[in-house]
Parts: C-alpha cells; sequence; structure tokens
C-alpha cells in the first residue's frame, strides 16, 4: 500500500499538530484518568456520535423526502458513505484515519430539514428577515459550537467543544474540488471568517480527503435511488453507459473507479486530484443527476410544498415577538399550538438572556438576546434547521389544524 502522504498526516510531528488538536476550552477530563486510551480527534468522533443533531440526521433527506422505501439514502446514511469512503483514501495515502472519520460523521451536521431544497428555503428566509444567507456549512460549525449540548461526568449540559481540525471540515467539505488539485491551507484563520463555499481550502490533508469523498459519494447511490424510485429509467442509465467507456454506472464501480483514480493520481506537490477522464467523467454524471433527478418533475411539488411549511412556522414564531418578554408570549399561544409552544419555549431559555434556563444543568453560551428582532429571527432559524423532516411536518400540522 502506497502510503505517499504520510510525512503531512495529521500526527504530534506535523507542525500544525498544535492548532489542529486545539479547543476553546479545556475538555473534562476522561473517566478512567489521564491513560491515552482515545486520541483528540477519536474523543470528536465520539462526542459526535452521542449527540442528538448526528441522531437527526436519520429522519433528515438526501434527495427524496418521505420515501415509502426504507432502503432509499437519509443524509445519515450519506454521512456513513463518506465516513466508508475517505477512511479508503486516508489509510491509502497514510493520513490520519481517526481525523478523517471525526470529520466525516459530522460535515453535514449543519443540514436543515427537506436537503438541499429546504437549505435554499431556509436561506430566503434569512436573507429576508437579518440579511445573511443560511448556509450547511456555516451552520454546521454554528451548531457544533453554540447550540449542541452534551452531558459532562455531572451531567451538567455544556457545548461540544471540538478540536480546531474538526471544526475546520465542516465548513471546509463543501463545494467542487478543483480539477487542477486539492491542497490544505497553511493558515489557522477565525473559521467564522469562512462564510460561503470554497471560500478557503481546509487546514488538513484529512479534512481534504472528506471533502473529495463527499463529491463521490452521491454520484451512484443518488442515480440507484432515482432508479428505485421510478425517476429514471434502465435506457437513461444505458445512456449514460455508452457516453462513458472507462466505468459502469452503478455505485459499486463509481464508487470504486473514483478512488482508485484518486489515489494513483494524487501526490504532495500537485495535491489531491483526478486524472482528466476521471474529473470529466464525475462532472458528466453530475449533469445528467440534476437534469435527470434534482430538476425532475415529481420533486417539484415537494419543492413548493417545503417552502409553506418553513415560512408558516417563522411567521407563526415571528409574531409571538414581544421585546424581552418573548418566552411568555410563546408560552400563551399553547392554547392553540399546545406542542409548539413548549418546544420552543424550553429551547429559546436555554440560549437566551431571558433568565429561563436552569443555571445548575446547563453552562452553555448565550447566544440570543431578545431584545433585538433580527437575533430573534435567528433563533427561529437555528430551531427550523435542527428539526428532522417529520418533526417540521408535525409542526406544521399542528398550526393548520383544528
Amino acid at each position: 500500500m502506497m502510503k505517499k502522504f504520510e510525512s503531512e498526516a495529521m500526527y504530534e510531528t506535523n507542525p500544525k499538530w498544535d492548532k489542529a488538536i486545539s479547543r476553546t476550552e479545556k475538555l473534562y477530563d476522561p473517566v478512567y484518568g489521564n491513560a491515552p486510551m482515545r486520541s483528540e480527534f477519536d474523543r470528536d468522533y465520539t462526542r459526535i456520535i452521542n449527540c442528538n443533531a448526528y441522531r437527526r440526521l436519520k429522519h433528515k433527506t438526501q434527495v427524496f423526502f418521505s420515501p415509502k422505501n426504507d432502503h432509499i439514502c437519509t443524509r445519515i446514511e450519506h454521512v456513513n458513505l463518506v465516513d466508508s469512503i475517505s477512511n479508503t483514501i486516508a489509510n491509502y495515502l497514510g493520513l490520519n484515519p481517526e481525523l478523517t472519520k471525526a470529520i466525516a460523521v459530522t460535515h453535514d451536521i449543519g443540514h436543515s430539514p427537506f436537503g438541499h431544497q429546504g437549505e435554499r428555503i431556509l436561506s430566503e428566509i434569512a436573507e429576508r428577515e437579518y440579511g445573511e444567507k443560511f448556509w450547511h456549512g456555516r451552520n454546521g460549525l454554528h451548531l457544533v459550537d453554540d447550540l449542541e449540548l452534551l452531558r459532562d461526568l455531572n451531567g451538567v449540559k455544556r457545548n461540544l467543544n471540538l478540536t480546531y481540525a474538526v471544526r475546520d471540515g465542516i465548513p471546509g467539505h463543501c463545494g467542487n474540488p478543483n480539477p487542477k488539485g486539492l491542497k490544505p491551507r497553511n493558515e489557522d484563520i477565525d473559521l467564522k471568517e469562512f462564510t460561503y463555499s470554497n471560500k478557503f481550502s481546509p487546514y488538513t490533508w484529512e479534512a481534504c480527503v472528506v471533502k473529495i469523498a463527499d463529491n463521490i459519494s452521491y454520484l451512484g447511490r443518488d442515480l440507484e435511488d432515482a432508479k428505485e424510485m421510478k425517476i429514471i429509467t434502465d435506457r437513461d442509465i444505458n445512456n449514460i453507459d455508452k457516453s462513458i467507456e472507462n466505468i459502469r454506472i452503478n455505485n459499486s464501480s463509481i464508487i470504486g473507479y473514483f478512488i482508485k483514480d484518486l489515489c494513483e493520481n494524487s501526490n504532495l506537490e500537485e495535491g489531491l486530484r483526478f486524472s482528466n477522464e476521471a474529473f470529466e467523467t464525475i462532472e458528466r454524471i453530475k449533469k445528467f443527476n440534476y437534469e435527470k433527478i434534482y430538476k425532475s418533475e415529481k420533486i417539484q411539488p415537494t419543492v413548493r410544498y417545503f417552502s409553506v411549511v418553513m415560512n408558516e412556522i417563522f411567521y407563526m414564531l415571528k409574531g409571538a415577538y414581544d421585546g424581552m418578554a418573548t418566552i411568555k408570549s410563546i408560552r400563551r399561544l399553547k392554547r392553540y399550538y399546545p406542542y409548539l409552544s413548549e418546544e420552543f419555549s424550553e429551547w429559546l431559555g436555554r440560549y437566551t438572556n431571558s433568565g429561563e434556563r436552569d443555571e445548575k444543568n446547563y453552562l452553555n453560551k448565550i447566544i440570543y438576546d431578545l431584545n433585538d428582532i433580527k437575533s430573534y429571527s435567528r433563533a427561529i432559524i437555528d430551531y427550523l434547521s435542527g428539526m428532522t423532516d417529520q418533526y417540521i411536518i408535525r409542526i406544521y400540522n399542528e398550526i393548520v389544524s383544528f
């Protein structure tokens, strides 16, 4: 096995190591004392797979909303595919598999309900209300830094406090790879400056691998799912086969071909890169998927439905705004919307300066100012973005039902 990137792997010998493993605060000592049973990145991996935001990914759309077929890909299955692909690449190239795994399972943590269609709708609302776009890469960083909580050894809920290298991989995974090669950046920037896809390269080679794996992972799986859902046919797939000579168009062949091509053509001088033929094949499959799957007539009615659901909940909650008395105002909605009223007021109380938080059991950051309508609007967007498909529909149905 050729480990051509071994000299740049993120271990103690790497000059970026101290920054890569740094946290905003010292993490509490593990229950087994100071014995090094887990690396810093393995601790991050464990923290992610035990948090609620990760668990909710199993009920979030990847491409197809609410399929009756249990074998259609969900967001968490996509995350697992990226984990598998990136782990294969990292091991072959000699990179740190623990860091790669931690980034892979975290990379889509900020996705909204209803997949990329839901992301676009939330972005429209956010731009309208407080002048910023919603982007799942930045939202994922915001979520792991500010919103998601875990109990410490004393049962107190705190923020996740992940390492810099894993946090960097969240916004760093977004965007298409450069056909000329992908290399990590050297600067240890403030990650809040990462405001859109491809603004910066990731900080580590491991995060670069996850970015590439993300682009490989959905090509064949979306084709197979679309065929299962009767959106495309064998004839459609055969037409792609005829235009691409180097692989058969199915998930196994696509993943195997691109992993092999990437590993053979990548090097430290040029970075992670595909051959020209492989890159052209990626672009051709993506073009087919966009035209035949993501823009298909079958998907469009759900997009209109998602917009109604998200906007209606947003307007309902925004209408409850009453300055510092907002949480009491939300509770007054209980007469008509008992579930929404209870859930949102409790959630909002954890993150605001309202005096509602249980200070003995919650020591997380205060991030919303109820004196500011824009800050409150941002809180609603954050709340919506964390919902699963089923949960947000339950909330909407409570609003419109009698």
